[in-house]
């Protein structure tokens, strides 16, 4: 694999990166509290986003003016999305993703979406990992983690508590 995928995601503390419905009120109502939770640094280092149809669908729901993406090479992994959007590339496989990324030379991906991000990681694909435990238990929902095959170990990088309580981890995931 040519290039460095990275995940930066927030859950609420127990877990979930979305309600069932795919509700994120609980995590973008927090707003300006959060105050500067290094973002835009992250994303200054990538070139393309590989995510889920979910995640795309939501980020169509900003509307067309406020599109989240621009700028990135937009790829989602989709083994059922029909669309003719010029934005994004669809990709049907893990391995026609990372076939598709190396071959355009993709230097760092940012992978998003619980799916998307579960696939990765049983791949072993993933390189590193910031999560914000925002400071809210939601009860259910759609989970940062699934189930794996085998541990996989992560060493720490850095903790940082942000504003409105909110703690954010990065990790390096351990290979091999």
């Amino acid at each position: 694999m040519g290039f460095k995928s990275c995940v930066f995601i927030g859950v609420s503390v127990d877990g979930f990166i979305a309600r069932l419905d795919g509700d994120l009120q609980w995590l973008i109502s927090r707003g300006e509290a959060t105050g500067e939770y290094g973002y835009d640094d992250f994303i200054a280092d990538i070139d393309t986003i590989v995510m889920g149809r979910g995640t795309y669908e939501a980020g169509l729901g900003f509307g067309e003016e406020n599109w989240p993406y621009t700028g990135l090479n937009v790829v989602v992994l989709s083994t059922g999305l029909q669309s003719d959007d010029p934005r994004i590339t669809i990709y049907r496989s893990l391995d026609e993703v990372v076939e598709g990324l190396n071959a355009r030379g993709v230097k760092s991906a940012y992978i998003d979406g619980g799916q998307v991000i579960q696939s990765f990681l049983r791949a072993g694909l993933i390189d590193e990992m910031t999560i914000s435990a925002v400071p809210v238990l939601i009860g259910t929902g759609i989970p940062l983690f699934g189930p794996l095959e085998a541990d996989i170990s992560l060493r720490h990088l850095s903790t940082r508590t942000l504003e409105a309580g909110m703690v954010q981890t990065k990790y390096a995931v351990e290979r091999g």
